[in-house]
């Protein structure tokens, strides 16, 4: 009956509709520093079992096929596209990106939150637009200003800043012009980044799924270095993402054909009777 197609019809409009969700947030997030993309997954239902193949007919001969009717399509998950962005120099010497060993991103800036958002108060991010809060802590450049963790201070009366390829931070003042050191940046990798919970604010948390964060100074092991001056861009392509958002429009339109088909033709089963 035309029943199964109208829900069918039905799921593949719920599973589009969260497609079309977060390729929005995709491309709204464009001029983000160090955003990762998401794509969507889906995974076909359950199907109707009319029919199994190699069952023996009524001439003695087994079934060649079976006969299945599926029953529609659901989201399966988002997957994080853990492809390095682009680096754009900016010259302002606490912006910083890491540059990663190969296209995949492994590494990740840390930064405190509260407790209760972050296994050890915790979180990982790629942006690295960073600047100094009134103490002088390296912080993100963002309405919380979460500090960099483990701390780096940077005294008033530093004149220059420098970040070197192995993450440690050097100021000169105007009594010293021997750069000094601030401290070093820890790096922290994950078996598995597209495991990692987005919280909002360009911020990640470790989960079961990710594996524990393996912390390290840049360069060591699988790490990425330090690169000064340079901030990783958002690694959306927005040609891509409006294709993605053509087919996905295409398909939404498709199904609700199905939907009015499948209506119609129930329309039509109920006149029969008059």
């Amino acid at each position: 009956m035309a029943i199964v197609s109208l829900h069918s019809a039905a799921s593949g409009l719920s599973a589009l509709n969260t497609q079309l969700d977060v390729i929005a947030n995709n491309l709204a997030n464009v001029n983000t520093q160090g955003f990762k993309g998401s794509r969507v997954n889906f995974q076909d239902l359950l199907y109707q079992e009319k029919a199994l193949p190699g069952t023996e007919n009524a001439a003695g001969d087994q079934r060649p096929t079976g006969l299945y009717v599926g029953l529609g399509v659901k989201v399966s998950g988002t997957q994080l596209d853990f492809r390095q962005g682009s680096l754009l120099r900016t010259d302002n010497p606490l912006d910083m990106a890491i540059e990663e060993n190969g296209n995949e991103v492994r590494s990740f800036f840390r930064v405190r939150v509260e407790p209760d958002r972050a296994p050890n108060g915790i979180a990982f991010t790629r942006a690295g637009n960073f600047t100094r809060n009134r103490d002088g802590e390296l912080v993100l450049a963002s309405d919380t200003g979460r500090r960099l963790d483990p701390p780096i201070t940077i005294p008033q009366e530093a004149i220059s800043i420098s970040v070197n390829t192995d993450g440690e931070v050097f100021y000169t003042t105007a009594g010293s012009p021997t750069p000094q050191s601030a401290g070093r940046i820890t790096l922290s990798g994950f078996i598995n980044p597209a495991g990692l919970k987005q919280i909002g604010e360009n911020l990640y948390t470790e989960t079961e799924a990710s594996g524990p964060a393996v912390d390290g100074n840049p360069g060591e092991g699988a790490l990425g270095i330090i690169r000064g001056g340079v901030l990783e861009a958002s690694n959306v392509d927005p040609t891509r993402e409006l294709v993605e958002l053509i087919r996905t429009q295409r398909a939404f339109e498709m199904n609700s054909n199905v939907i009015r088909a499948a209506d119609d033709t129930l329309r039509a089963v109920a006149q029969l009777r008059r």
